[in-house]
């Protein structure tokens, strides 16, 4: 068995997982959290055994000292796991990064250039990196969250703005998550469901039409037209978009000045949109499961909140529908997308006239598998629809893996060589 160690360098913390690619099982894993604090916290899990403990851990190099111990003292220890490249999840790769890149000086500097585009991800990325290759001497491979929608087609990623200081300032539309898109559009049109749906209907897979919905704290939507994205609710930072845990997504401009013109600074506004916005912003929770509690109580601000949620994003797959021509499979990825029901049907609801529809029973029937959701017909059953008559849409539930993705990617780019 070889492995790959995946690294994900927060600004005060480090995720990691020990991922046998070619079976797609986590071996072991774990996070570091808040590094450079007064108190850190180690949690450990492997073979179903879980450490946590408490420690000091004032930088990221400590932090990566600790998961070797963690490894050494619980397992399994790296030195046996046959440990074949390190994989390190990047935020942002700007326009010279458009795919997974073995890591060198020249990366690392690339990475650091790109800090003004990330403030809040790349510093922590780079730091990450730099340890990791001071204590693991193998090799190393870069992935980047924007490298799946570099190839979104012009009219999709260009802001309008003057065209020579967009230029200047690298100012287009990246989109993020996207390694979790690329996984989760690729399972999709693998599953039997949709293979047997496009044979039904005399279809290629280039044709196939997917929104993919990840849906965690943050939050963005795709949509991939034959596994190539021609669109991303995401820009020139993690901001834009669908309404988030803590960030407003979309947001008229002109709100900018006018709240600094009442006397916030930039970086007042920064935070308020970012970390103070959002399900947040409206309700005081972040988390969804608290939302429905609230909303269950009747609390009057959770439901708007969540009705502002569900809107946004209705309003992203109408409008994805309208980009495609159509909609062939609604995927619901990540842990909110994943885990709740109520916002998977809240999705759907009145979205009957593009097709789209959930069985209840499949939709509340707890699973950690790639599932259909919607009824399950056979296209000559089904009415015909508007143009194009595709037959009806599929609903789904894929649960996203990014790390299986991340160590993918880091094995095929060290056996090419």
């Amino acid at each position: 068995m070889s492995t790959v160690l995946v690294l994900n360098s927060g600004s005060s913390s480090l995720k990691y997982q020990l991922v046998d690619p070619g079976s797609g099982d986590a071996v072991a894993g774990g996070m570091v959290d808040r590094i450079g604090q007064s108190s850190g916290t180690v949690k450990h899990e492997t073979g179903g055994e879980k450490v946590v403990r408490d420690l000091d851990v004032p930088d990221h190099g400590e932090a990566l000292r600790v998961v070797k111990g963690m490894f050494d003292e619980v397992g399994p220890k790296l030195a046996d796991a046959d440990v074949i490249a390190v994989g390190h999840r990047v935020v942002h790769g700007g326009e010279i990064f458009s795919a997974p890149t073995l890591v060198d000086d020249d990366v690392v500097a690339g990475i650091r250039d790109l800090i003004p585009l990330a403030p809040l991800h790349n510093p922590a990325n780079v730091t990450g990196i730099e340890v990791a290759r001071e204590l693991l001497h193998v090799p190393h491979v870069a992935v980047f969250d924007t490298a799946f929608f570099a190839s979104l087609p012009a009219a999709a990623s260009t802001y309008a703005l003057d065209r020579k200081v967009a230029a200047e300032h690298g100012v287009r539309r990246y989109g993020f998550h996207g390694t979790s898109h690329q996984f989760v559009s690729t399972a999709v049109a693998a599953h039997p469901a949709v293979v047997a749906k496009l044979a039904a209907e005399g279809r290629g897979p280039e044709t196939l039409r997917q929104v993919v919905l990840h849906l965690g704290n943050g939050a963005s939507a795709s949509a991939v037209l034959g596994g190539r994205p021609v669109d991303t609710s995401m820009g020139l930072t993690p901001l834009e978009g669908l309404v988030m845990g803590t960030r407003s997504g979309d947001v008229d401009p002109g709100v900018v000045f006018h709240l600094m013109r009442g006397g916030l600074s930039g970086a007042d506004v920064d935070t308020l949109l970012n970390k103070k916005s959002g399900v947040l912003g409206l309700s005081g929770v972040s988390d969804m499961r608290e939302l429905r509690g609230l909303v269950a109580a009747g609390d009057a601000d959770a439901r708007l909140a969540r009705d502002v949620y569900l809107h946004r994003l209705r309003k992203y797959v109408g409008a994805y529908a309208a980009v495609l021509g159509g909609i062939d499979v609604l995927t619901f990825t990540a842990g909110v997308g994943e885990n709740d029901h109520t916002i998977r049907s809240g999705v759907v609801r009145d979205l009957r006239f593009l097709g789209l529809t959930i069985d209840p029973a499949a939709n509340e029937a707890p699973s950690g598998e790639a599932r259909v959701i919607s009824p399950q017909v056979e296209p000559s059953q089904v009415e015909p629809v508007e143009t194009p008559p595709a037959g009806t849409p599929l609903v789904m539930v894929v649960p996203t893996n990014e790390e299986l993705a991340i160590a993918r990617f880091a094995a095929d780019l060290v056996a090419a060589g």
